[in-house]
């Protein structure tokens, strides 16, 4: 204890190989001490800023306690004050998100869209592979007749022929499937 006042006191007077002594002495112990309270990372994080924080304002503070109970309580506050900053932004972070959730989830129009999404999937999965994928190149992949003709290896008026089949079908297919969606254009 005295050896730390003594270090401490010539720290105070600007003795920079005291704070090293006292950085060297108090740093792993009070990291892992930290680490109950944070991750290991956050610990390290704050017993560095601690120890700066006695450096930088050496002039000016007073510690009326040992230097040990004073690094340990600071060390524990400020965990303290992180795990308290973590779960306010955790909390305001659910809070945004239940809040713009809340909004999608009461909208009857996410439902019918995300109903209809499926019988479209569900309709296209029954075409025929070569239909559907000449479907999918069209539709999703915003490709033109020429390129998809291309990457099938058949005409274009081959192709043309059997993508306005396709999209027939679809519309048969999805029409028995939707009747109560008289409107979906194709």
């Amino acid at each position: 204890m005295t050896e730390d006042f003594e270090l401490y006191s010539q720290m105070k007077k600007g003795d920079r190989e005291a704070f090293n002594t006292l950085f060297l002495k108090y740093y792993p112990v009070l990291c892992a001490f930290g680490k109950y309270y944070v991750s290991m990372e956050d610990a390290e994080e704050i017993v560095q800023d601690i120890m700066v924080w006695l450096w930088e304002n050496r002039s000016f503070q007073v510690i009326e306690v040992s230097l040990r109970s004073y690094l340990f309580k600071s060390v524990k506050n400020k965990c303290l004050a992180l795990i308290d900053k973590n779960y306010t932004k955790k909390r305001f972070c659910e809070h945004v998100l239940a809040t713009e959730m809340q909004g999608t989830f009461e909208d009857p129009d996410f439902y019918i869209a995300e109903e209809l999404m499926t019988k479209i999937e569900r309709t296209v999965a029954q075409l025929p592979e070569t239909y559907r994928v000449a479907f999918e190149m069209s539709r999703y992949q915003d490709k033109t007749y020429k390129e998809i003709a291309q990457e099938l290896n058949v005409s274009r008026l081959s192709y043309s022929a059997g993508f306005e089949d396709s999209s027939n079908r679809t519309q048969r297919l999805f029409a028995t499937d939707c009747s109560y969606f008289p409107l979906f254009p194709f």
